[in-house]
């Protein structure tokens, strides 16, 4: 009995680190290239000075942005030591898991082809973002990132100005594989402990729980942060949780899952103040389960 569970946690640990490695991939190249091409000057100019210009930009931003929310730390860290403010790279990285193109595109797939779904999260998402993004530009001055963190970037790049584009191109590398493997320790880590909960924790002791509105929104948002799917996969496991619970605690799993889960609450704590981490989880907590009421 034993060695099946052992067995299927090994199984849904690793599924869940094949799913998640690419994007990981895809998250410390992205960053890399923006510590080597992007400039301070270059995102001064773009930014807007407007504290809520800046919000509605980060979130434009997060729909281009194919990012997941496995590789999404190392971007936002390395968006704020370039001078983009809090706010807005906190806005970023809450909306990109979610309003990009292709994770909209699979939640319309994921349930049978029906826009409701899909505007929902994205809006339901681009809003909990704005209160957010809204609330920490006021609460919070500077950075709030751990000094270790920022330490860590400034060592090795004032010469890469001036120099080719082959060394850029390596210098992008470079980084890209420092930051695989300072973020990768955490997602191994968050996906073994998301595997030894899906593996012990009985989804249908959860599902006992979630009979009225309110509880079914919190098991749901509790199932999203423990199951810490990929946001580009969770709505195939949300669509099958239709029959049992409301839409609107779909859209919870949905929109939770993807701002928050086991991988990047310890991605996040270790870049941020744990202070400012706590803050953002109570207020995505919050602001989730509110409107996952309203639905």
């Amino acid at each position: 009995m034993f060695s099946q569970s052992f067995l299927q946690m090994n199984t849904i640990f690793i599924s869940i680190l094949i799913e998640a490695i690419p994007f990981v991939l895809i998250g410390v190249l992205v960053s890399g290239i923006i510590q080597i091409f992007l400039t301070e000057e270059m995102i001064k100019k773009l930014l807007p000075k407007n504290r809520f210009l800046s919000i509605l930009f980060a979130i434009l931003l997060g729909a281009l942005f194919p990012a997941c929310e496995c590789g999404i730390v190392p971007i936002v860290r390395r968006l704020i030591l370039k001078g983009v403010p809090l706010h807005a790279a906190i806005v970023f990285m809450l909306t990109a898991p979610i309003i990009n193109p292709i994770v909209l595109f699979s939640t319309y797939i994921a349930f049978g082809n029906q826009w409701n779904m899909m505007l929902l999260r994205g809006g339901v998402a681009a809003l909990v973002a704005m209160l957010i993004g809204t609330i920490i530009s006021y609460q919070f001055k500077g950075d709030q990132l751990i000094e270790k963190a920022k330490a860590h970037s400034h060592h090795h790049h004032h010469s890469s100005s001036k120099n080719s584009l082959s060394s850029k191109l390596a210098s992008v590398f470079r980084h890209a594989i420092e930051e695989f493997f300072s973020v990768g320790k955490y997602l191994i880590f968050g996906a073994f402990i998301a595997a030894a909960m899906q593996t012990f924790i009985k989804t249908s002791a959860l599902l006992e729980i979630g009979h009225s509105k309110a509880s079914s929104s919190l098991v749901m948002m509790a199932l999203s942060f423990l199951l810490s799917l990929c946001s580009q996969a969770d709505a195939f496991i949300a669509s099958s949780f239709q029959s049992t619970f409301s839409k609107g605690s779909l859209i919870a799993f949905l929109v939770f899952g993807a701002m928050l889960d086991v991988k990047n609450t310890l991605m996040m704590l270790s870049v941020f103040k744990k202070r400012f981490v706590f803050y953002v989880i109570g207020y995505i907590i919050i602001f989730v389960f509110l409107s996952s009421l309203y639905i």
